[in-house]
């Protein structure tokens, strides 16, 4: 499909026709201000605006700020995504190489992270520049002049920006990655977190981890790390609602243990055969619920708030009002045996479910 895409809607305008912005990737981006530094460049003069093609053959325009005619930035645009990059200053500076033999090489500047470990599909000591972005980076300074350039790209800032993804497990160093597959970002898109979850197992693996932690979140992930200090940080993925993928990948990969750590209600999800556990996606099954509360001779009182809650965390707070562990222990036990069967029994999963501080360990299974 050719054509120009529109710049992404104002906020307001967004709003007011019921939708999110979308926005442009650091893949899309770098690739703007490589091609608008080559052309300052060739001419001498950087260009107000450059227009790069998109993967699937559309064409998006950017705006333009110049540092020299060689050196330019890109500002990146989000949308409505809550990404840690929407801001960043994507700055390329091209020069001729110096071997006209040579093909174009693209080098991390500062905020720009550089590959450590194996397993990211990109060489040890190369930017972290995934495959997608590469070709559109190649394919806009083609489009200027076909000879051989160096870019080296930067962003004020990058190393704060990474500290808040999975850049440091992955041993991705300095700074973010210029990564996208369509180059556009689409608001909320679960998309990039499953890819990232399946690269964090990719390079688990690489490493030689035969066991890795799966973790639902911030708070379950600390646990994690606090309970298991002789894993490798490496080892823990912060999978969200992804335990499915992550399971299947796990398994693909060769590694044979995986312990899940979460809270009740995406236990008593998994529990209940739900590998997504996306909570607008599936509701509680709260007839579950009471099935395990008998099951585990509970009070009646658990029984009651199982069958007159719309919540696991309420049925959670009257089993530890009642002290009844039992019945949270039934639902680790069958949420394991369904993540085991997910993989046809590939791995051996243990499923810990933590209170909902993070600090402490309330039932195993």
């Amino acid at each position: 499909m050719n054509g120009t895409v529109e710049p992404p809607l104002a906020p307001e305008v967004a709003n007011a026709r019921g939708g999110l912005r979308t926005g442009w990737t650091t893949g899309t981006c770098a690739s703007a201000a490589a091609k608008a530094a080559l052309i300052g460049l060739v001419t001498g003069t950087a260009p107000d605006v450059v227009d790069v093609p998109l993967p699937d053959g559309r064409r998006v325009t950017f705006p333009v700020e110049a540092d020299a005619p060689n050196r330019c930035v890109v500002v990146k645009d989000a949308g409505d995504d809550p990404d840690c990059t929407h801001g960043a200053r994507m700055t390329a500076t091209v020069e001729w190489a110096t071997d006209t033999g040579a093909s174009t090489e693209l080098r991390a500047g500062p905020g720009i992270g550089t590959v450590t470990r194996p397993g990211l599909g990109i060489p040890v000591g190369l930017p972290s520049i995934t495959d997608v972005p590469r070709r559109m980076i190649r394919r806009a300074l083609a489009e200027v002049d076909p000879r051989p350039v160096v870019v080296t790209f930067e962003v004020p800032g990058g190393e704060d920006m990474a500290a808040k993804t999975s850049n440091g497990r992955l041993g991705i160093v300095g700074g973010i990655s210029i990564l996208g597959t369509t180059g556009v970002v689409k608001p909320f898109s679960t998309a990039a977190y499953r890819a990232s979850v399946v690269q964090q197992i990719d390079v688990a693996a690489a490493q030689g981890a035969d066991t890795i932690v799966l973790a639902t979140g911030t708070r379950s992930d600390a646990y994690a790390q606090a309970a298991l200090p002789h894993l490798p940080e490496v080892c823990f993925v912060e999978v969200g609602d992804f335990t499915g993928i992550a399971l299947r990948r796990a398994a693909a990969a060769g590694i044979g243990h995986v312990t899940w750590v979460g809270m009740v209600g995406k236990i008593t999800k998994l529990a209940a055969g739900v590998m997504m556990t996306h909570f607008r996606r599936t509701k509680v099954d709260t007839g579950l619920l009471a099935e395990v509360a008998v099951e585990a001779g509970a009070p009646p009182e658990v029984v009651d708030a199982a069958t007159h809650t719309n919540t696991a965390r309420h049925f959670y707070e009257v089993c530890q009002e009642h002290d009844a562990v039992e019945p949270l222990r039934i639902l680790c036990r069958r949420a394991a045996a369904n993540c085991r069967a997910h993989t046809d029994g590939a791995l051996q999963v243990d499923v810990v479910c933590v209170d909902f501080d993070g600090t402490r360990e309330v039932a195993r299974g």
